[in-house]
């Protein structure tokens, strides 16, 4: 039995109260995580503190790096176990583990550490009547940050955060989902052995309201927070955040659209939003959830994107063969499941899918169809609400205007991807767009270096490259008079 424990000051600590890990594509119980109380949250935080009042505080920018790239090494030295802990807490396919999320870790902190290498800051001097000047800029961290990260993409999403707020020299205590704490635990072993100093990094388990969460983000020894994960979730998060004025950067909900125009490649565009509607069960921020079609194309579109869904293979995520593995857990199930009944209920045609697959090894896991629906309002709660599962609405337009009017019908506004061959419309709807993140003719293509983050109901501020660098430290101004 696996012991997921608390990660403070350096070493691990366990807790009086423990809930269970559970492997979502089997049902089998994984381990016990170790929830954090209050006062375990109390010494996270002073620990963090402690790093930057002691060795992490007075460690130099290229050291910082160098540790930076200590672990990456370590992640990929380690490459296996983290591909086996991703996979059993999250279902997702072994194929796919590790081709993305560990390599992705990896590189998140190879990214930051090349960037802060490559990093400086601004001067100007001033000159005329009565003294000279010069004026230059200096960062600093902002202390001890909270990072709190989704059950979706774990090591990815937690190495995202913790490598840029690192690199700018501040303390972490991170909270990883308490769906998926294998990889945040790892995570903490290779940065010991990187030598990052004790205290640097935290990690702290636990659910989010009553609980080491909201503990987390109400505590008053917390600088700053980054949260990636629901709207509501979010929103109580803001409202902590707001005692003590503190920054937060935050990645929210999407329910994000596909306009697909009539001069696409066609083979292309089916393939792009099949994969952006089902990838990872459909469970990524990013996924399309709407879908927008030229009407000259409509009928065949669909029909070619319902035998693109039809060939995936649901099952086993250690089958090198599966392409589909199960939902995060079986309550996220019984939610996705709720909204396919919803669908019915607002009228919607079902292409393909809407329930429950069958067949050997499906029985006990959180398993669902891809799922294909048509004939619904852009009104429908199906088509505004986001569902985070593998599922999309397909919606016939008959105009650039309409389909940009049908993108920005919502509330969210994450990401977006346009399909045509015309590079001038393209440039025009992607301006008219109300998304963070616009992909042309392509789906999760990422420069780590580019900015990242949404609008509306999708979330504030911007992360990636310097923007991650511009939330997680304070820019300073000194100036000296000549």
């Amino acid at each position: 039995m696996k012991q997921f424990r608390n990660f403070i000051g350096g070493a691990f600590v366990e807790s009086g109260r423990c809930f269970d890990d559970v492997n979502p594509a089997s049902g089998a119980l994984i381990g016990k995580v170790h929830e954090a109380d209050t006062a375990m949250i109390d010494e996270a935080v002073a620990a963090g503190r402690a790093a930057l009042n002691g060795d992490w505080g007075a460690t130099s920018a290229e050291a910082r790096a160098a540790v930076m790239d200590r672990i990456a090494d370590g992640i990929d030295a380690r490459s296996s176990e983290f591909v086996a802990a991703e996979v059993a807490d999250t279902g997702r396919p072994l194929s796919v583990a590790e081709v993305l999320d560990v390599p992705r870790g990896a590189a998140n902190f190879r990214t930051f550490a090349a960037l802060l290498r490559a990093d400086g800051g601004e001067s100007f001097e001033t000159s005329g009547p009565g003294r000279g000047a010069i004026n230059y800029s200096i960062r600093r961290p902002l202390g001890v940050v909270a990072a709190i990260t989704p059950w979706n993409l774990p090591l990815l999403s937690m190495s995202w955060k913790s490598a840029p707020a690192l690199a700018c020299g501040n303390a972490v205590v991170a909270k990883p989902s308490e769906e998926t704490p294998a990889t945040a635990t790892l995570l903490a072993e290779v940065m010991h052995a990187a030598g990052l100093p004790a205290g640097a990094f935290n990690v702290v388990h636990g659910f989010g309201e009553g609980s080491a969460g909201e503990a987390l983000t109400a505590h008053p020894g917390i600088d700053a927070i980054s949260f990636t994960g629901e709207t509501a979730t979010g929103e109580a998060i803001m409202r902590a955040a707001a005692k003590g004025v503190r920054p937060v950067s935050f990645e929210l909900g999407g329910k994000n659209a596909a306009l697909v125009f009539a001069d696409c490649d066609f083979e292309a565009a089916v393939a792009g939003v099949a994969r952006s509607s089902f990838f990872n069960t459909g469970q990524v921020c990013l996924c399309t959830e709407r879908v927008y079609v030229e009407r000259a194309i409509y009928t065949s579109f669909v029909e070619a994107l319902a035998k693109a869904a039809r060939t995936l293979r649901i099952g086993d995520p250690l089958d090198r063969g599966t392409t589909m593995g199960p939902l995060s857990s079986e309550t996220h199930r019984r939610r996705v499941l709720a909204y396919y009944d919803l669908a019915k209920a607002e009228g919607a045609e079902i292409v393909i899918g809407g329930g429950v697959p069958e067949g050997p090894g499906l029985v006990t896991g959180a398993y669902v169809e891809p799922t294909i629906w048509t004939g619904l309002g852009n009104d429908a709660r199906c088509v505004q609400e986001e569902v985070f599962g593998p599922v999309c609405h397909v919606m016939p337009f008959d105009s650039e205007d309409e389909a940009v009017m049908l993108a920005n019908d919502s509330r969210f506004g994450l990401a977006a991807s346009i399909w045509t061959r015309d590079v001038s419309r393209a440039a025009r709807v992607a301006g008219q767009v109300n998304v963070g993140l616009t992909w042309v003719n392509c789906w999760f293509l990422r420069d780590l270096r580019t900015p990242f983050g949404g609008s509306g109901l999708s979330g504030i501020g911007r992360e990636g490259g310097r923007h991650s660098f511009e939330f997680y430290s304070e820019v300073r101004n000194v100036c000296l008079a000549l």
